[in-house]
């Protein structure tokens, strides 16, 4: 590789700010709220962004009215390796009832601080990759391969008409490796991520008076029975890999004061929210329905097949209870040893003068799709200030340390030898 062109890459990043900031305003100004998985607007805001890349070849994917997508591809000086960056165009609903002291699609820029609905998950992120791909291309000369932004809708839906879509129906947007600045810190390279299964747990009963508790059956009583069995899925046993272990381990010192202490403990098991619960109508009556949701979080070592049937064993039994799965995906992480996660740790010590955390994440992101196509993914973006509440913000002195990572780890991949 090039230590002139890469230096030139570098110091064209620090001189973007203004355009990091502009793009990511652009991107804020335009509501993408999911629910309703509503895209088509940003999409349009993105495609133009994307035309302002040299020499860029642009597709527009909408497999359901509104839910639209973009591909972007860029193609180096010779055949080679691909490299994605991929990204989310939906956002947390605007909320407007909430405490904002700023505009929600303002792009308000404050004491280092640029706000709006989606500005960290993941519009920011989004204007980093963007930012990168714009400066490759036009040094396309330096480095072989593609460079495929695959900008997606549906991620909060969980991604099935979005990056699912997109990697089932058009090959070029899977490639060799894939980097998504969707939240997190630059000072956490994120190679994998906890699955998910969300329940719903119903149980039914018989009624009566609150007086003669013994005419009737209480819905809520067996629904209880129900959810003290689902909270025992934190103690089902499993044996996570010896490398994912490790890596848990030893990030802990710089991931917790970031994401807080506990985080290396929940990477590390199984855990059971019950978010809600409904049931009855009255207090004097005994209620005859009852009906709880649930989100299960699964570290990699396990699978949602061996929650189910668990839950299956011990649920049968139970008179007048029933219960499903809404959503489920399961763990997935790239070897912390793959190559694009040491590249990627390894540029962001360079960027940031210190050395970055290499851990799993609590959350999910579309990078598990990227996972199920054998593709190689890192997450590393910005940090979440308020994330889905009121004056959502990002620090604009890491919109630039996240564009230049991304901008040195693409160049570094393609212009080394595969």
């Amino acid at each position: 590789m090039s230590s002139k062109v890469r230096t030139e890459l570098a110091r064209k990043v620090e001189g973007s700010l203004d355009r990091l900031i502009e793009v990511t305003r652009r991107l804020v100004a335009v509501a993408s709220p999911n629910p309703p998985s509503d895209t088509f607007d940003v999409a349009q805001v993105a495609e133009a962004l994307l035309r302002e890349i040299p020499g860029i070849e642009i597709e527009r994917v909408e497999p359901e009215p509104r839910i639209v997508s973009l591909i972007g591809r860029i193609r180096g000086r010779a055949p080679g390796r691909r490299l994605i960056f991929n990204g989310h165009l939906d956002t947390f609903p605007l909320l407007e009832n909430l405490p904002w002291t700023v505009p929600p699609l303002g792009g308000v820029l404050k004491d280092g601080k640029l706000y709006g609905r989606g500005v960290c998950d993941m519009k920011g992120g989004i204007a980093c990759s963007l930012l990168a791909a714009l400066l490759l291309a036009e040094n396309r000369d330096a480095w072989d391969g593609e460079i495929v932004l695959t900008l997606a809708g549906d991620e909060e839906n969980m991604g099935s008409l979005g990056s699912g879509y997109l990697l089932k129906h058009f090959p070029h947007a899977a490639g060799d490796a894939n980097i998504c600045g969707d939240v997190g810190s630059p000072k956490v390279v994120r190679f994998g991520e906890k699955g998910l299964m969300w329940v719903e747990v119903e149980a039914t009963g018989s009624p009566a008076h609150g007086a003669h508790v013994h005419r009737g059956t209480n819905a809520i009583d067996r629904l209880r029975t129900a959810l003290n069995c689902l909270k025992q899925l934190e103690d089902v046993p499993f044996q996570s890999p010896p490398v994912v272990t490790a890596a848990i381990g030893k990030a802990k010192p710089i991931s917790e004061p970031l994401s807080g202490a506990g985080e290396a403990d929940t990477l590390s098991r199984v855990t059971v929210n019950i978010g809600t619960i409904e049931g009855g109508t009255s207090p004097n009556l005994v209620p005859t329905h009852a009906i709880a949701r649930a989100d299960i979080r699964l570290p990699v070592g396990i699978t949602t097949d061996v929650l189910a049937a668990k839950l299956d064993e011990w649920l049968a039994p139970l008179e007048g209870v029933s219960w499903k799965a809404i959503r489920r995906f399961e763990p997935s992480f790239t070897d912390p040893g793959h190559e694009i996660v040491t590249r990627t740790a390894r540029v962001a010590a360079e960027v940031l003068g210190e050395t970055p955390a290499v851990n799993m994440r609590v959350g999910g992101s579309d990078s598990r799709w990227y996972r199920m196509f054998d593709v190689p993914t890192v997450v590393l973006g910005l940090t979440p200030f308020n994330m889905g509440g009121a004056d959502e913000h990002v620090l604009v002195d890491e919109l630039l340390a996240v564009a230049r990572i991304h901008t040195l780890v693409a160049y570094d991949f393609l212009s080394a030898e595969p």
